[in-house]
């Protein structure tokens, strides 16, 4: 397997059905301006991964980076959210009555 297969095989590929288009459509998270439309969800996902080769040998031959794929990088568990100042209040009155910290909380709600 060469390297633009490799790479293409760890990208997360995505289907869904376009009611405008009548048909299913092919899409790659690392890669958000590229899609493919097929008849079936098969096509749909052979053709968005053989767009995304050739863009990663596209970028290849130009010395471009390519994006890093979600399934390989490095999370740390934290990121940072604004909520309106009731909704914080809420929040943590619903986190002491339950006994438990905002964070848990609000990692219960998103899990």
């Amino acid at each position: 397997m060469n390297k633009a297969n490799k790479q293409r095989d760890q990208y997360t590929y995505r289907l869904t059905w376009s009611e405008e288009d009548q048909e299913h459509i092919g899409l790659c998270a690392e890669f958000p301006g590229l899609s493919w439309l097929a008849a079936s969800p098969e096509e749909a996902l052979a053709g968005i991964r053989k767009l995304v080769q050739d863009a990663l040998r596209d970028m290849a031959s130009n010395g471009e980076d390519p994006p890093q794929p979600y399934a390989v990088r490095a999370y740390s568990g934290k990121f940072l959210v604004r909520v309106p100042p009731d909704v914080h209040r809420m929040l943590s009155i619903q986190a002491a009555e339950s006994g438990v910290s905002l964070n848990r909380l609000v990692s219960s709600k998103l899990s």
